[in-house]
């Protein structure tokens, strides 16, 4: 069964938690004790109804503020499809949390308070989601029951957006009038809303074709093991395990390796379920080769007249995530698919402002949440591709050498 991935995002406020809370009831994808305890929780706090919020917000810093701090992660399937939600917090403080929800979406979910319209925190979402290059954005205009099911404020808030998303790389967008509190255009369709002809947001997840949304062109193949049974039964067994970032692979394809540029060909290509013809985008594979070659983690499996980037200089979009500032020719680890090594930062090229798109030339201190362009240098080559071509072999996260924190998610250029 095809697998779904989609993020949540917008200001703060906006019904963002409630939304999932009403996707997860509404479809029947959580458990009588969990609606239960939700219940009890909303009753004890002297609220009405029940607050299906409560099924994402899990901290109880978020419980007593009725906000979303950290990424909750939700999993529910229907007939159709399964799903895995990130339902990513509205702050600005917590960009750095939108961020890493967002980095693996297919669809990005931006809430917009039908009261308030297009504000600057949900135009501040969408240039994330633009620069994550996430392929579907789907503007759910809520809270439409608190402005009467006004035809005229849907259609106002649908221009306002479409002006602004217009100076950003999206290519499809939809737009749903829905109200997370009542359900209306959640999961079922409402009567209220005669005069929108669109799908509810859940026939939308369903049915949104994601299945072009990988490179199926560029062959990229990051081995992550070397499979070495070493029993009688597998005696000369040497498989390369990994998960297939772009391409399609099938026995008896000719593949060129990389770093050390020999070729062979695929001899056989096994997954859980047993032995397959071909492979693609995002299935996890073993590979066995013609040849007996040395390759071992970090090494790649390509086509041998379409091989990625092989360089040590990079200029990387960066969200930062320390409260640590960025050192200018400061040293640090960088974890690109599966390869380890280090680099140095040797310019900040400019800062940019997420709610204007101004690039700030000046501005060299780039702190917790900011967004900036770098340029660095590795320590050793990386067979990498531009993020815009493929958001996995062009995404790198780079570490702090004497912590170990993740201090920034890149973006190759």
């Amino acid at each position: 069964m095809e697998l779904l991935r989609f993020t949540t995002a917008g200001s703060v406020d906006d019904g963002k938690s409630t939304l999932i809370g009403r996707l997860l009831y509404d479809s029947k994808s959580i458990f009588e004790d969990q609606y239960e305890q939700v219940r009890e929780t909303t009753e004890r706090r002297g609220e009405e109804g029940v607050n299906l919020a409560l099924l994402t917000d899990g901290l109880k810093a978020e419980r007593e503020q009725g906000i979303t701090i950290d990424v909750a992660y939700r999993y529910f399937a229907t007939p159709k499809r399964k799903f895995i939600i990130a339902d990513t917090p509205g702050h600005t403080q917590y960009t750095r949390n939108m961020v890493t929800g967002a980095s693996t979406a297919n669809v990005a979910l931006i809430l917009i308070d039908a009261r308030q319209g297009v504000v600057e925190q949900t135009k501040r979402h969408a240039i994330i989601a633009s620069l994550l290059q996430i392929p579907h954005m789907v503007v759910c205009i809520n809270k439409m029951d608190l402005v009467d099911y006004n035809e005229d404020r849907y259609n106002e808030i649908h221009d306002d957006f479409e002006r602004f998303a217009s100076k950003l790389d999206v290519h499809d967008i939809s737009f749903i009038p829905i109200s997370a509190l009542l359900g209306d255009n959640v999961v079922d369709r409402s009567d209220k809303t005669e005069w929108y002809e669109g799908p509810t947001l859940l026939y939308y997840l369903e049915n949104v074709h994601i299945a072009s949304d990988y490179n199926f062109i560029d062959c990229r193949f990051p081995v992550q093991f070397v499979i070495r049974p070493n029993t009688d039964e597998f005696h000369d067994y040497r498989g390369y395990s990994g998960r297939i970032a772009g391409g399609i692979y099938r026995k008896g394809d000719e593949v060129m390796l990389l770093p050390s540029g020999f070729t062979s060909k695929i001899a056989r290509i096994d997954t859980f379920d047993g032995e397959v013809e071909e492979a693609f985008p995002p299935m996890s594979v073993t590979m066995l080769l013609d040849d007996d070659l040395d390759l071992s983690r970090g090494d790649m499996i390509v086509r041998a007249n379409n091989v990625p980037r092989n360089d040590q200089d990079f200029d990387l979009m960066v969200c930062w995530f320390s409260e640590k500032p960025i050192q200018l020719r400061g040293k640090y680890s960088i974890l690109h698919t599966t390869q380890d090594a280090r680099c140095v930062v040797k310019e900040i090229r400019y800062k940019m402002d997420v709610n204007t798109l101004h690039r700030d030339m000046e501005d060299q201190h780039v702190g917790m949440n900011d967004i900036a362009r770098i340029s660095i240098r590795t320590t050793k080559p990386l067979f990498a591709d531009a993020y815009r071509k493929n958001r996995i072999t062009g995404s790198v996260l780079l570490i702090d050498e004497g912590t170990h924190v993740t201090v920034a998610a890149g973006m190759i250029i």
